[in-house]
């Protein structure tokens, strides 16, 4: 399977989506889950991105970030998967693959589309039928057990414009 290509450097939110190696459901395993979500608030407050809303599935993550000043959404999305596989490694003596390469984005283009993205993130879980209500789930942001940054389109637009991007839809 070919890696996905990335648009670098386009500044804004983001979609992303991520699957653990060969849809293995190992978030079924509340350690498992616990040790990806304190690694995603961990880098959060590393200040490697702002983090909009999150869900961790059974065999894979969605969120919606916007990378920091200093880190590209490569990087941002490295320190997630890596900084878990690391901690899985070393706490809980995992020593298998725990993620897919590469993963998949979608850049926010207006509020809507944010909207559309942040409601999907949040009914996930109930769809899969892991939870009977959003914040029933306790591995989302919809549980509303975590702080989180707030989303804005004025600000990832301001950015874009100053880097010459003209955003549509």
């Amino acid at each position: 399977m070919s890696r996905p290509k990335h648009r670098i450097g386009i500044p804004g939110a983001y979609f992303v989506t991520t699957r653990t190696w060969q849809g293995r459901e190992l978030f079924r395993n509340e350690s498992l889950a616990k040790t990806l979500l304190e690694t995603l608030l961990d880098c959060r407050k590393r200040g490697f991105y702002l983090l909009h809303d999150f869900v961790i599935m059974p065999d894979h993550l969605h969120l919606i970030l916007t990378p920091g000043n200093e880190t590209s959404l490569e990087r941002a999305v490295q320190m997630i998967k890596g900084g878990s596989s690391h901690q899985m490694g070393e706490t809980l003596r995992i020593a298998f693959q725990v993620w897919q390469k590469g993963f998949h984005e979608h850049w926010i283009r207006s509020e809507d589309d944010y909207q559309a993205r942040k409601h999907y993130i949040e009914w996930n879980p109930v769809n899969a039928k892991l939870a009977s209500t959003p914040s029933e789930y306790p591995y989302s942001s919809a549980s509303g057990r975590y702080a989180l940054d707030t989303f804005g389109m004025t600000s990832a637009a301001k950015a874009a414009a100053d880097v010459g991007i003209e955003r549509r839809g």
